[in-house]
């Protein structure tokens, strides 16, 4: 699967440089060299950075941004971990994170942080010149695009292992401009963080001693550290899984959702400065011992010792996931759009449409009907997009064409229909054409 993984994403990226990128023109400021690529739902902009300054060779940033977007609230950061270079572009191609920010209106940022000596502990630490590079990055982007208020945004903060550390670096460093943290078993323990840390709500995954030998005690220690000062703080410990081995998406995006909710600024696209604090009296509070669920209010026990959460729907969500290792989606995807029915001169006829990802649980495949019998697939076999649980990146990058194609003439047609299938194997409402 990785090396299928790599493979893929080899090819998309030299694609991208070499059939689809646009350089941009040079200007006083130096802006750096940049691609760009159309994708259904959006543009993808690539990005390397480079600087004497920084402990490590290079930075490059494939970023996201969905269409039509009249303003942006805030940025997806999706750090990779040690060994991991490269991979880090899935996130901008992935449909059910492409979805997710279409929602919330975000630019979602997958980094490819490379060092030649040292691998990721020339880059773990935002104080490497990591941090200072994805600022530059975003600066960038913000007046290639016309987003010019995107360095500004706050900054939803996720990592795997040593990218775990990454994150947990950035909360000691830039703790006001972070939106939230999770941590997918961090390595290492970044030690103090200043009191605007303990503002920041944070969500720990683990896999315990035998299942996450090499990071589980850092998940442990900065809950510790900063939930006994207050912070709002959450660990998740899901046994019979491991370091690299867990589906973090499936408690990661409802945790985000609860809270954007709470802390995005009441003005769109107004800053970092404009976050708003967490709801207090919407937590829950969980212990981490027996699973169960009190709201803050009505906790009995040393509130510091218990896992907090940001509302009554994550609390139920955090339980499911630490005894089950995944949340179950319950509710269908969106249906799709667009759907349009053209004949073709051999007498067939081609199918296209357009669908957004469910945000929860992403797109498996897309069910064809022809006068209420299913009649197609797409893909035939398999799923449409799928993610790998070790770093949690999307596979295929580039996915099929919204297309199928019916022997049947035009005039035999009768009444066409598509529906979305998600992870979960719910399917969406039909989108019906007749000719």
């Amino acid at each position: 699967m990785y090396r299928r993984f790599m493979n893929n994403i080899g090819g998309l990226i030299l694609v991208a440089w070499l059939l689809l990128s646009l350089a941009a023109p040079a200007q006083k400021n130096a802006r750096p060299a940049y691609q760009v690529q159309q994708v259904p739902n959006g543009k993808i902009y690539i990005i390397t950075q480079t600087d004497p300054t920084y402990t490590f060779d290079s930075a490059r940033y494939t970023i996201f941004i969905p269409d039509s977007m009249p303003s942006l609230n805030g940025v997806f950061v999706h750090q990779h971990g040690c060994t991991m270079e490269g991979t880090g572009a899935a996130t901008a191609y992935d449909l059910q994170y492409q979805a997710f920010a279409k929602k919330w209106h975000l630019a979602v940022v997958g980094p490819d942080l490379y060092a030649a000596k040292g691998n990721c502990h020339n880059w773990r630490n935002g104080e490497s010149g990591s941090g200072k590079a994805l600022i530059k990055t975003l600066e960038a982007v913000g007046e290639i695009t016309g987003y010019r208020r995107l360095a500004v945004l706050p900054w939803l903060l996720w990592g795997h292992s040593g990218g775990g550390y990454w994150a947990l670096s950035m909360l000691r460093t830039y703790p006001e401009r972070i939106l939230a943290v999770f941590g997918y078993s961090p390595a290492f323990d970044p030690g103090a963080y200043p009191p605007e840390a303990f503002k920041v709500p944070v969500m720990m995954r683990h896999a315990g001693p035998e299942g996450d030998a090499c990071c589980w005690q850092t998940s442990i220690k900065a809950f510790d550290r900063l939930r006994s000062g207050g912070g709002y703080v959450s660990i998740a410990y899901t046994p019979y899984q491991h370091h690299n081995y867990s589906y973090v998406r499936y408690m990661a995006i409802p945790f985000y959702e609860a809270i954007l909710q709470q802390r995005l600024p009441e003005k769109p696209g107004a800053g970092y400065t404009a976050m708003r604090p967490v709801d207090k009296a919407k937590a829950w509070l969980a212990d981490t011992l027996r699973y169960n669920l009190f709201p803050s209010t009505t906790f009995t026990g040393n509130p510091l010792n218990a896992a907090w959460l940001p509302d009554s729907i994550t609390a139920v969500k955090w339980r499911e996931y630490v005894i089950t290792g995944t949340v179950t989606d319950r509710t269908p995807p969106p249906a799709p759009y667009g759907l349009q029915i053209t004949g073709q001169p051999d007498g067939r006829v081609v199918l296209t449409w357009k669908a957004d990802a469910d945000v929860e649980s992403g797109i498996s495949h897309f069910n064809i009907y022809r006068n209420h019998v299913l009649v197609g697939r797409l893909p035939s076999t398999g799923t449409y997009q799928q993610f790998d649980t070790n770093g949690d990146n999307a596979y295929p990058l580039a996915v099929p064409k919204m297309e199928q194609v019916l022997a049947a003439p035009v005039s035999e047609m009768g009444t066409i229909a598509v529906s979305t299938v998600n992870l979960f194997g719910l399917e969406s409402a039909r989108i019906s054409a007749s000719r």
